[in-house]
């Protein structure tokens, strides 16, 4: 915590975590003229946020305007339902899309412009927006907002964490405990919001819901334990559908700290092969559908493959090399070789991705999207990926004001939840690019149905 402010005993909202939706509800509730804080457990703020790296979806944008894409509010609608398997809460898709173009423009007002454009998988258009200078988009979210929300007199405390949701006599929830550096401390709010993130990094929670998963790596920062979800249940909260649990095909699980190959490089042209140098998916399909792909090899993972034109367009490629993540071949061949795959093969597969490239039809997986740019710029590049435990779609049960209800369906007055840690937006299946879309429309929202409910 930092020394030279203090932790008062009263808010008028506590927000509790301080990843994009946390640092989104605290500038939204306090440009409503709230007074607010954030509490933090980890000793910097972002959480699972800030190593986000495919972009924010949006439809029906002015950025998506500016670069001639006529996209429809209806058709991110079906797309993101459909990739979800038809579980999606649908009053909280519908009220996500249509107001995701001007979560992208209220970003512009505090300095953040994601004013580039890629796609991901389920999508059919240029949806995912990223900042121009195409750093990981998490990371450029997270350090923004925090610096926005600091200037707007919010107080941010890191190394302090929630232990316990205090109700009144009538049920509502007016505040919390929170453990500091300093002992334990008891603050008063008229509306506290769970930001807390996802469980997966949680074993034990991960062992109960799907233990099927309860061995695979994850590409989740240590802190998403699933606080949020145990606070709420302690207030009979309702979960809902814990068991969807989303593996990210791309990881790189080879080092101790486990690094997510973001959906982006994959939109901007780059295809996976097995060990015989061959496709064997559409690498745009869902993440389920792709996860299960490389599962089912049973080779110890894929390689992505991507040449130099890929490269100059994603740019956290730069920092994959940086770390050691990516390997080099001047030709086909000779990153073949580097890598142990069939080099007669991967150069046949190149050419035969290449003229699927130039009359636009994959024939051989029917791969429709990505597909802007031929693999033929040496030298050539490789990472070896493995599937790994990305995000948990399952979570506190809201209705689209972002209201926590309990197991009888009514709302617990005074608590909110807003982005991982809440349920049923995605279905059984999250689209790339959405997660950062949702801690903005919903963080925002958390905002301002706080600031309603506190002026009663």
């Amino acid at each position: 915590m930092p020394n030279n402010k203090e932790l008062k005993n009263k808010y008028d909202a506590v927000i509790i975590g301080s990843g994009g939706t946390g640092l989104t509800a605290a500038l939204q509730a306090r440009e409503l003229g709230l007074n607010v804080v954030v509490l933090e457990k980890n000793d910097k703020t972002g959480g699972n946020t800030s190593r986000a790296s495919s972009g924010m979806n949006a439809s029906e944008s002015l950025v998506q305007l500016d670069e001639g894409i006529i996209d429809s509010n209806h058709d991110f609608y079906e797309e993101t339902l459909k990739g979800g398997g038809l579980l999606n809460d649908r009053a909280m898709l519908k009220y996500f899309v249509d107001h995701s173009a001007i979560a992208i423009s209220w970003l512009m007002k505090y300095g953040v412009r994601l004013t580039d454009l890629t796609i991901t998988g389920g999508m059919s258009k240029k949806r995912a927006h990223r900042p121009g200078s195409m750093e990981p988009v998490g990371f450029y979210l997270t350090s923004r907002l925090t610096t926005q929300v600091k200037k707007a007199g919010v107080d941010i405390f890191t190394g302090a964490k929630v232990t316990k949701l205090l109700q009144d006599k009538n049920k509502k929830v007016n505040g919390v405990e929170v453990e500091t550096s300093e002992g334990t401390k008891t603050i008063k709010a008229k509306a506290v919001l769970l930001a807390t993130g996802g469980f997966g990094a949680s074993k034990d929670i991960i062992k109960k819901y799907r233990p099927d998963l309860v061995d695979y790596k994850t590409t989740n920062q240590p802190g998403a334990t699933g606080d949020g979800l145990k606070l709420a249940k302690a207030l009979d909260a309702q979960l809902m559908q814990t068991n969807f649990i989303q593996v990210h095909p791309t990881a790189d699980t080879d080092n101790p700290h486990v690094y997510l190959i973001g959906e982006g490089l994959r939109g901007e042209g780059a295809i996976l092969v097995n060990k015989a140098g061959n496709r064997f998916v559409n690498e745009l399909n869902t993440r389920k559908i792709i996860s299960g792909a490389i599962t089912n090899l049973h080779e110890d993972g894929a390689y992505l493959i991507f040449d130099s034109g890929v490269r100059a367009h994603f740019a956290a490629v730069e920092f994959y090399d940086h770390i050691g993540l990516v390997k080099h071949g001047d030709s086909l061949t000779d990153l073949a070789k580097e890598i142990g795959v069939d080099g007669k093969n991967l150069t046949a597969t190149a050419e035969r991705w290449n003229k699927a490239v130039e009359s636009h039809k994959d024939k051989d997986f029917g791969r429709t999207t990505g597909m802007d740019r031929e693999l033929d710029r040496g030298p050539f590049f490789a990472i070896h990926v493995h599937p790994a435990v990305h995000y948990t779609m399952g979570g506190i049960h809201i209705n689209t004001e972002t209201q926590v209800l309990d197991t009888n369906g009514n709302v617990i007055k005074g608590l909110y939840a807003a982005g991982e840690v809440s349920g049923g937006l995605h279905g059984n299946n999250r689209i790339g690019g959405n997660s950062i879309a949702e801690t903005v429309v919903f963080g925002r929202q958390a905002g301002i149905q706080m600031a309603k409910y506190a002026r009663k």
